[in-house]
């Protein structure tokens, strides 16, 4: 029997393949409400990345003249890398890099796609069950458009990373419910929320900052989706089950903190300029040491530090695994911080936008489809 080290009812879960339970008569009538809220809210934040009403993937962008993120955004420029590279190297090292950053989130994109749909196979309650369904459709069209963002620059993303990869697989395949809420909802939304707001923040491109506010306006809500979960179950866990949940919070920090961004997982695209990947680690380290690493999480928009932020707001990290984030972030700055991320003000601004859009939209030109079809 699986433990999901569940305390609330509403997600009590069942066997993937025990479509039955679904069946039950008497499942129907014990909906929760406590996801009608942001289930009902997500008329306010629709977008169609197909849309130009919403987001134009027309808009130019000169990639072989310009970076789409600011030059002091890549390690590698600051270093002895940018020796051996002339100006127009160094833009396509530095847009080549961004294309890696965005096919990774695109991956991690699938990866929460097919995460929600997994929920909607083993929840009971109807309404996490909906909840899980509406976040499964949002995820979809993250994927098309992240797609799409990347086709119109590059062509083509990159495979995914070892280490991402391997993580993906792991929280989708994941039978108990708390590594999935852990994991996806807190741990990789957390992430992402840092990630999107870190490119709307600095990029060059205009297409890119509108992609990740329209995002962002989805992935608030999923991010609270898991904060409903801790509220609702860490309080209630006993030191045992608190000590499953903290542990599996950490590791899955550590694998994200040492991997994500580390230049191994990057080696093809310095292989594209003759560089090697272990001279170009090795030139990086010369100039960002792990003091400067540290320095660099203090930014409120730093995606490790969101990451951080929500684990220890919801009451995961203990003094027990303290000493592991401390190494890097300061901890005790974040414990006088509100719990609002600094992702909830820029998908504020987009669900603005999203309103008035929704409010006005039309339909120019296309005739209106019936239910006949």
């Amino acid at each position: 029997m699986t433990d999901h080290i569940n305390h609330d009812p509403i997600y009590n879960a069942v066997a993937s393949d025990d479509f039955p339970a679904m069946l039950d008569p008497a499942r129907y009538g014990t909906r929760t409400s406590a996801f009608d809220q942001i289930i009902s809210a997500t008329h306010d934040h629709f977008w169609d990345p197909l849309d130009t009403a919403y987001i134009d993937f027309s808009t130019p962008f000169d990639i072989n003249n310009e970076m789409i993120m600011p030059r002091e955004t890549f390690p590698e420029l600051l270093s002895a890398v940018a020796d051996r590279l002339d100006e127009g190297q160094q833009i396509k090292l530095a847009n080549e890099s961004t294309r890696w950053s965005l096919s990774s989130i695109l991956h991690g994109e699938q990866g929460a796609l097919s995460l929600s749909a997994s929920l909607c196979h083993i929840l009971l309650d109807p309404g996490a069950q909906e909840y899980a369904s509406n976040q499964t459709r949002e995820e979809a069209r993250h994927v098309t458009a992240f797609s799409r963002y990347i086709q119109t620059r590059w062509g083509s993303p990159y495979p995914v990373g070892e280490s991402l990869g391997g993580l993906l697989q792991e929280l989708v395949g994941a039978e108990e419910v708390y590594k999935k809420l852990v994991g996806m909802q807190m741990l990789v939304e957390g992430l992402a929320m840092g990630a999107f707001a870190s490119f709307h923040s600095k990029t060059n491109d205009p297409l890119l900052k509108r992609l990740t506010q329209l995002v962002m306006t989805d992935e608030a809500f999923h991010h609270k989706f898991g904060k409903i979960w801790a509220d609702r179950t860490i309080p209630k866990l006993s030191r045992e089950e608190h000590d499953r949940v903290e542990d599996w919070a950490a590791k899955c920090f550590e694998t994200v903190l040492f991997n994500l961004i580390n230049i191994r997982q990057k080696q093809s695209i310095y292989a594209q300029f003759g560089l090697e990947w272990e001279w170009v680690r090795d030139a990086c380290r010369e100039v960002f040491t792990d003091a400067d690493r540290r320095e660099a999480l203090k930014e409120s928009t730093n995606i490790f530090r969101v990451l951080v932020k929500t684990l220890l707001k919801s009451g995961i990290i203990t003094d027990r695994t303290r000493p592991l984030y401390s190494h890097w972030i300061d901890m005790d700055e974040i414990d006088g911080e509100s719990e609002d991320m600094v992702g909830y003000a820029i998908a504020d601004e987009g669900i603005a936008y999203l309103k008035d859009i929704n409010q006005n939209r039309k339909i120019i030109g296309q005739k209106p489809i019936s239910a006949a079809g």
